[in-house]
């Protein structure tokens, strides 16, 4: 994947369960940053988990990068306390 290709972004079922309840505001800084990931090739690590993440002020997208189909599955959105409680399931 060279820099000027865009990954795909796909969403697993159940990403959502705390983003439709954010604010409209909230959610269009979260899909701002979604499309940058799109274009982004390096990744923080969540621990020693498979899992990547990303931060809008207190919010986090956790997604999986596959690099074969060059796709980033998103699996989680919502606040950090939302992401701890999700990361400890």
């Amino acid at each position: 994947m060279t820099e000027q290709d865009e990954w795909k972004i796909e969403y697993n079922e159940g990403w959502d369960k705390y983003f439709n309840k954010f604010e409209e505001s909230i959610q269009i800084q979260i899909l701002k940053k979604i499309n940058q990931i799109k274009s982004i090739n390096v990744h923080r690590r969540l621990h020693k988990s498979r899992y990547s993440v990303e931060e809008v002020g207190q919010y986090r997208i956790c997604f999986i990068v596959d690099t074969e189909t060059c796709t980033k599955h998103i699996y989680f959105i919502g606040n950090h306390k939302q992401y701890e409680k999700w990361y400890k399931e």
